[in-house]
């Protein structure tokens, strides 16, 4: 799990960057403004491929910033799952 802070050159508001985070391919939304309904890495992340993304918030210090809750499996993702995904990528488009 990180806390994670974004800067950006031209201003990305929370739900641009939740519409952006929704559609990208291996990440999970959840953020929904409720107790418990962000991703925490034992209910959503172990044993799961995807990085989770929750509490996508407008940075109140920052004009251009971001925060972001974000939760992973870091064996499955970081390590095992990102392997064969580097591999597929260069078998499909240079091999």
């Amino acid at each position: 799990s990180e806390a994670v802070h974004i800067e950006t050159r031209n201003k990305l508001t929370a739900a641009q960057a939740t519409e952006l985070l929704s559609a990208a391919a291996g990440v999970s939304v959840l953020d929904e403004r409720v107790d418990g309904g962000y991703a925490t890495a034992v209910t959503e992340s172990a044993g799961e491929d995807p990085t989770f993304v929750s509490r996508i918030r407008d940075d109140i210090s920052h004009e251009n910033g971001l925060n972001l809750w974000v939760v992973a499996d870091n064996v499955r993702k970081g390590a095992a799952l990102n392997s064969v995904q580097i591999a597929e990528i260069l078998s499909a488009e240079y091999l």
